[in-house]
């Protein structure tokens, strides 16, 4: 919910300074964020695995400003595809997608985005080793065969992969924009205030990000 609610504020905010740009969410699973904030001019691509997207085009349409793309994200053809029929400058926003890939895939992901939409916003999650001794002991991870393979203790490092490329924003589920925390429900408040007094090397390592690519 928090990196759901975080990553909505950033395409917002985006949305807000670009009205006809590029939304790719990658991973989109069953995402309902263009319900959320689309602004009504913007083109929006979502991208997943075969299996994944036919499941979604049970409840989800194409139309003239979205499109669904069935295709691995280190798969060069769906980048091409996005370039061509894309609007004005680009956001792409990955969530539990890069953890689960090795990191030479993560690297080809990020030199396939920064070569083909320079200048473009990156909005991604990443795990910090701390992940990967509980994945079979986490109350979601233990429950799915997909395991996390690539860890990233400090979002900088994506940035030194691709000179030029810059961290806007790094926040953990612990440290969020204060606006964004005084907005949640009291419950809501009081869970985020817990998690950070326990200090979990899970929620301490696990940041969601925003960077700018060269």
């Amino acid at each position: 919910m928090l990196r759901t609610l975080l990553f909505d504020r950033w395409v917002a905010d985006f949305l807000s300074a670009h009205p006809d740009a590029t939304v790719v969410e990658i991973g989109t699973g069953l995402n309902t964020r263009h319900e959320r904030v689309d602004n009504g001019r913007a083109r929006w691509f979502g991208l997943d695995l075969p299996d994944v997207i036919a499941l979604r085009r049970n409840f989800f349409t194409d139309s003239p400003r979205r499109t669904m793309i069935a295709a691995s994200v280190t798969d060069e053809a769906w980048v091409a595809k996005v370039a061509s029929r894309s609007t004005g400058p680009c956001l792409f926003v990955v969530e539990a997608v890069l953890p689960f890939l090795h990191e030479p895939d993560v690297r080809r992901v990020v030199d396939l985005l920064a070569d083909r939409f320079p200048g473009a916003l990156l909005a991604l999650d990443t795990a910090g080793p701390g992940f990967f001794d509980t994945q079979e002991q986490h109350d979601a991870l233990g429950r799915v065969e997909a395991r996390m393979h690539w860890h990233c203790p400090d979002p900088a490092r994506l940035a030194d992969w691709r000179p030029g490329s810059r961290v806007l924003a790094s926040h953990t589920l612990t440290s969020l924009p204060e606006p964004l925390v005084a907005q949640l429900p009291l419950p809501c408040r009081q869970m985020v205030s817990a998690l950070a007094a326990q200090r979990l090397p899970q929620a301490e390592g696990y940041r969601l990000s925003l960077l700018r690519l060269p």
